[in-house]
């Protein structure tokens, strides 16, 4: 049973996101192709090329756009225009506007307002849907509990998405009051000048510390945007490696991927290979949350020989974080980094020549204070 996953360089300087291919033998001879997230324009053109050229086909079976922020689906589109796709798995943000009406500060609000007016904001996906429907595509939403082939999906559930779309930074005002009431409030500015002095602080680094391998100075609490906490988390058995996926998913969205896991009985660890999430921001893991994915920090130098991979821009010196890198590794997951180059994980494969070697970063003794 063999398989090939591959995390293709997105962006530079600033600018990230996430693009994931797939192979996997389907047990009669042949092979089903995935894609999770496309990253922007050029990273869509290289996957098409991809597929085309390295695995010899034009038909791609699943196509998943882990949420809708824009360096995760841009490329999709090119993947939707110019190659056969089975299924389209997204969350149709504004068909559920019959549903969370009453979630929005403005009473005028219909149904039928609502949804156009999420559906205006949120073009990207609105032409993913587009191209899917012209094609044929089967489109479904990846909700808790579903199987995108080998894959269970382990976030977010349905209700829980529907409560984070009021908070998204696109969508009209939420009815904040009332969600807090509901205990649904994620207690982060949604947009504007209150959220961009969030993001700034939470970036910035005015210092660095020390760190060691039982001195770890990442803190619980870290918050991130609703929309990375819709990220659609995946948890597959494929051939022999076991798979965790988490697209932009915050510490809120892990826990909740940990907790439905649990209620299904699947075991969390071990894993073979882990995605960082949100290129290694110190805002979406914590030492609780890491913890529950990986297990306790091990003694010293040992490992459990987990990959960990951290899509990164080319040029960006601040991601990932040196404190998460070294969470993961003294937790036993090794963190190696794209930063201009693909990288590919297989198994029963052959190896190709143009193939990143995973060179897992080291424990960092001076790390980002926090401001």
């Amino acid at each position: 049973m063999g398989m090939e996953i591959e995390f293709f360089p997105v962006g530079e300087g600033s600018t990230a996101g996430d693009a994931i291919t797939l192979r996997y033998s389907d047990g009669y001879g042949g092979y089903r192709i995935m894609v999770i997230d496309g990253g922007t324009d050029s990273s869509g053109e290289a996957i098409v090329n991809h597929i085309r050229t390295v695995y010899g086909t034009t038909t791609v079976h699943d196509v998943v756009s882990t949420h809708p922020d824009t360096d995760h689906s841009c490329g999709l589109r090119a993947v939707l225009r110019e190659l056969t796709v089975e299924q389209l798995w997204v969350h149709g943000l504004w068909s559920h506007a019959p549903e969370i009406v009453h979630l929005f500060s403005d009473p005028r609000w219909t149904a039928a307002g609502l949804q156009g007016a999420i559906r205006d904001r949120y073009p990207v996906i609105s032409e993913l849907v587009e191209l899917a429907e012209t094609q044929g595509t089967t489109i479904r939403e990846p909700f808790a509990g579903e199987y995108i082939g080998p894959f269970l999906v382990l976030a977010p559930q349905r209700a829980t998405y529907q409560h984070l779309i009021p908070q998204f930074r696109k969508t009209p005002d939420a009815d904040v009051e009332y969600l807090k009431k509901l205990n649904i409030w994620l207690d982060r500015p949604k947009s504007g000048f209150l959220s961009g002095l969030l993001e700034m602080a939470e970036e910035l680094v005015e210092d660095w510390v020390t760190e060691s391998w039982y001195g770890e100075r990442l803190k619980d609490g870290g918050v991130t945007a609703a929309e990375n906490e819709s990220s659609t988390v995946l948890l597959g058995d494929v051939g022999s490696v076991r798979i965790l996926l988490t697209g932009d998913a915050g510490i809120n969205a892990l826990n909740w991927a940990c907790d439905n896991a649990d209620s299904l009985g699947v075991p969390r660890q071990p894993l073979d290979l882990v995605q960082v999430p949100h290129h290694g921001s110190r805002s979406n893991v914590s030492p609780q949350i890491l913890d529950r994915l990986l297990g306790p920090i091990v003694a010293e130098g040992l490992s459990h020989g987990t990959k960990a991979i951290a899509s990164v821009p080319k040029d960006d010196t601040k991601h990932p974080r040196k404190m998460v890198t070294n969470a993961f590794l003294r937790r036993g997951a090794g963190v190696s980094v794209t930063q201009g180059r693909k990288l590919r994980l297989h198994d029963n494969m052959p190896a190709r020549f143009n193939e990143g070697q995973l060179t897992v970063l080291p424990l960092f003794a001076q790390v980002e204070d926090y401001a």
